[in-house]
This record gives C-alpha cells, sequence and structure tokens, in this order.
C-alpha cells in the first residue's frame, strides 16, 4: 500500500515538530525517516498510524485520504522502541492478542488464530519460546515478538519508532539485518524512524534525512551519502572535515592556506563551507609542498581495516581545528608518521557550500 504525506503541520505549543512535510512512501518500499532528536520524525510517524493528529495536511493510503480515519481503520502495524509486550502474558497471547481483539464479526476463529500465530512465531525463529513470558526474554527476542504480534493483524502498513534505540551495539546490527531481510521476504510497506545513520543506509531503500520539522533530502542511501543536498546531511551522514574558506580564484583560501579547485562555479571573494570525508583526505609530509592544509598530528590509530589519523590544525586562522583522516595501512606504512609532526592535508575531493544553495562537487 502506498502512503502519501501532504503538507503535513504540526505545532506543540510554540515547537514547530512539522513544518509543511511533503512525502512518498510507494508500495512495497522500507523507507528510514532519519535524523536528531527533535527533529519531528516521530510525530510524523504517529501522524502517519492515527496515533496523532496534524493541525493541517492530509494522509493519503493508496490514494485515498485517511486524514479523519480512526487508528483501526488504517490497518496499520506499529512497533515501538521499548516493545509494549503485556508482561503478563506468554509470548503466545501477546502475537494473538491484536487477533483476539478485533470485533466479533471480523474474529478469526480460535484455530486459525493458532496457526496465524505458529506460523509468525516461526517467522521470527522464536515458536519455541511461545509459552515463556517477556521477563524471560532478551532484549533482542522481545524486539522480535513485538514486530510479530505487529504482523498479526495482516497490516496494509509497518510502522517502526526506534525499533532497535534499546538494544546494545551488537544485537542492534543483527536484528536490522534481520529486519532487512524480513522485509525483503514479506515486501509490506515499512517506515522506521531512526537517529542512526549506519542503520538507516544499512536497511533503507530510501532515506528521508529531516531536520527541525523539515525534510532536508529524501533518496537512496547512496544518493544521500554521496550526494547531500544541504551541508546538514553531509555533515549529519558520517564523519566529515569542514573547512572554512574562502575563493581565491583556482584555490580555496582556508586561513593563511590554500587548496587548488577544478572547474569551480564560486566567485572570486565568495565565503564556503568545504566538506571532505576522512577517506577523501592526504596526508604530505613534505612542508615545501604549498598546497594544503598545515596540521600537527595528535594520534595515529592503526585498528581495523585502515588506520586513522587525529589531527589539529596550526594556521594562525584556524588553530585547533580537529581533523580526522583515514588511510590504508600501506600508505601509513610509508608515511611513518609521529605524533607531533606537522604535515599538510590535501583534499581529493571537497564539495563546496554556499549558503541556500546545493553543493558544487569539485576535484582537486
Amino acid at each position: 500500500m502506498s502512503i502519501h504525506v501532504q503538507n503535513i503541520a504540526k505545532r506543540f505549543g510554540h515547537f514547530v515538530a512539522l513544518d509543511n512535510v511533503t512525502l512518498d512512501f510507494p508500495t512495497g518500499e522500507l523507507v528510514g525517516l532519519l535524523g536528531p532528536s527533535g527533529c519531528g520524525k516521530t510525530t510524523l510517524l504517529r501522524i502517519i498510524a492515527g496515533l496523532e493528529s496534524a493541525d493541517s495536511g492530509q494522509v493519503f493510503l493508496e490514494g485515498e485520504d485517511a486524514s479523519a480515519a480512526h487508528v483501526r481503520e488504517r490497518q496499520v502495524g506499529f512497533v515501538f522502541q521499548h516493545y509494549a509486550l503485556f508482561r503478563h502474558m506468554t509470548v503466545f497471547d501477546n502475537v494473538a492478542f491484536g487477533l483476539r481483539v478485533k470485533p466479533r464479526g471480523q474474529r478469526p476463529a480460535a484455530d486459525k488464530i493458532r496457526q496465524r500465530v505458529s506460523e509468525l512465531l516461526d517467522l521470527v525463529q522464536l515458536n519455541a519460546l511461545a509459552n515463556r513470558y517477556p521477563t524471560q526474554l532478551s532484549g533482542g527476542q522481545r524486539q522480535r515478538i513485538a514486530l510479530a504480534r505487529a504482523l498479526a493483524v495482516e497490516p496494509r502498513v509497518l510502522l517502526l519508532d526506534e525499533p532497535f534505540g534499546a538494544l546494545d551495539a551488537k544485537v542492534r546490527k543483527e536484528l536490522r539485518r534481520w529486519l532487512r531481510t524480513l522485509h525483503d521476504a514479506l515486501h509490506i510497506t515499512s517506515i522506521f524512524v531512526t537517529h542512526d545513520q549506519e542503520e538507516a543506509l544499512e536497511v533503507s531503500d530510501r532515506v528521508a534525512v529531516m531536520n527541525q520539522g523539515r525534510v532536508e533530502q529524501i533518496g537512496t542511501p547512496a544518493q544521500v551519502y554521496e550526494h547531500p543536498a544541504t551541508p546538514f546531511v553531509y555533515s549529519f551522514l558520517g564523519a566529515v572535515n569542514l573547512f572554512h574558506g574562502r575563493v581565491q580564484g583556482p584555490h580555496l583560501q582556508v586561513g593563511a592556506d590554500q587548496v587548488r579547485l577544478d572547474h569551480h562555479g564560486f566567485e572570486t571573494g565568495a565565503e564556503t563551507l568545504g566538506f571532505v570525508r576522512p577517506h577523501e583526505l592526504d596526508i604530505v609530509t613534505d612542508l615545501s609542498e604549498r598546497s594544503g592544509i598545515e596540521a600537527r598530528v595528535e594520534r595515529v590509530l592503526a585498528l581495523g581495516a585502515t588506520a586513522r589519523v587525529e589531527l589539529t590544525s596550526v594556521g594562525h586562522d584556524q588553530t585547533g581545528r580537529f581533523f580526522e583522516v583515514e588511510l590504508s595501512h600501506e600508505r601509513m606504512a610509508a608515511l611513518r608518521l609521529d605524533t607531533g609532526q606537522r604535515v599538510r592535508l590535501q583534499p581529493a575531493r571537497i564539495r563546496l557550500f554556499a549558503p541556500e544553495a546545493p553543493p558544487v562537487e569539485l576535484t582537486a
């Protein structure tokens, strides 16, 4: 089932939770609503579910205006961050609850309920725990039971609000991989809220990045990460090095230092923000090389697949700015860096942002 929200606005007193939000969620897609706390993503999810009403705007389910429809009429499955399981009920009874409370004319027979619950517990790989209580389960198991309960009523839409937020990092990673596999099997239209960038990029078909009640950008994980539309999206999705500078012909002037630019679209004298991912920066130990940002090595971490170098700038106008560089172990061995050593940082690619403008991608 497709979902379309049109010009949704919502205030809580003087706080603007949603500011004229319009989004499409095509049938069968898994979309992540990503953003910092307070950006409006959970409020939008609750409005789609019918748990919250918008001040203005409309919610369309499969092309029909459902803005005034009761939550039961929307046929939405909702999974909460903290499970919301009934502690006094067994796993089986928790999953069966939504079916048993249906109106008499819509309620399946007892044997059909048993069959449906058994199928769902098989689906979430927890049939052996049917007679246990929530307190006897791990956090990951409880969340899978909460998902099975949401699916029991055969919802047309599945909404998940920070579904893995209460779990530790290892379990989160396992469950989000499992959720992606489950979604591929069911193809139910799903929207999940998260503030975890890695989670959203790994699980979603598309990601909607939100900030201060507005949608900054929506696209595939590759699109929003590789081609961010705004400085906020760039800085929110992963580590980034930020350079405050001014365009001077074929260079970006950063304090007393310069970085070479090719074919930029900015006038000389324009103030810009330059964004560079850690893996897009290289380190040059020859200080006679004039191009690049002078910095001092603070720490070298050679863990994992790549090595990470932490540095601070030493230029007159940039002293103390923090930078992070990711290099291959081979490159690190060739550089032979020491703590306190002065080097130059040379970006392979910079994305310049002007105020109120999309990025201009440049190759150094």
